[in-house]
């Protein structure tokens, strides 16, 4: 089975799968990139506050085009509404929310992800590469629960999921649970247990596509 035959879940099924696991209630802050889908896929009649490290607790859908607001923006500077009842509030005291442990849950992507939860995501490393860590250390540390959302290898075919981080490390031990367009796998003290796996993907080709042990529950 080669990798143009499996097409595994596109990324509004990931977003979709995550948003579903988000309990009611839940604070959560989401990465730039793919994490910013699961907004859009929180079950009808569920309460899920999404915070925004730029200072804005109560981030609420993208607005239309002729409604943008410059001055209303997340943290990756994309245009955003506030629901009723949000706050704003000083970079300092966001991050006093992410560092006091007050936020839930966290979804960011990744570079790689080793088998012990160890995550890279903010530099390949390469030189002259512009670093762009931003808050990513301070969530990975602060935040209760740590979820990846990203494609199970990159455009050239290589494992994310690696045994051992060869990127600079945004925290060690941190990854809680992966979704990839392949399968959902929790990070364990024991190893990492897959979880469930896309329509047309077998064990056996989900191992040849990670550099890690996987163990089935």
């Amino acid at each position: 089975m080669g990798l143009n035959e499996v097409k595994g879940w596109n990324k509004e099924e990931m977003a979709g799968k995550i948003a579903c696991d988000i309990p009611d209630g839940a604070y959560v802050n989401l990465g730039i990139g793919l994490p910013e889908l699961v907004a859009n896929y929180i079950p009808e009649g569920r309460e899920v506050i999404f915070h925004t490290e730029n200072g804005l607790l109560g981030v609420g859908p993208s607005p239309a085009k002729e409604l943008e607001d410059d001055e209303l923006i997340n943290a990756g500077k994309k245009p955003v509404t506030a629901i009723k009842g949000a706050c704003f509030f000083h970079h300092a005291d966001s991050f006093a929310m992410v560092r006091g442990g007050h936020i839930d849950i966290c979804v960011l992507g990744a570079f790689q992800i080793s088998e012990n939860g160890d995550l890279a995501n903010w530099s390949t490393g390469e030189p002259g590469a512009i670093p762009a860590v931003g808050g990513a250390m301070d969530l990975v540390e602060g935040v209760k629960t740590i979820i990846v959302f990203t494609q199970h290898t990159t455009k050239n075919g290589e494992p994310k999921i690696v045994k051992e981080c060869t990127y600079p490390l945004t925290g060690k031990g941190v990854v809680n649970h992966i979704y990839t367009d392949l399968a959902v796998i929790d990070v364990t003290e024991n190893g990492l247990f897959v979880r469930e796996m896309a329509p047309g993907v077998d064990f056996e080709y989900l191992k040849s596509c990670t550099a890690a042990e996987l163990k089935l529950y």
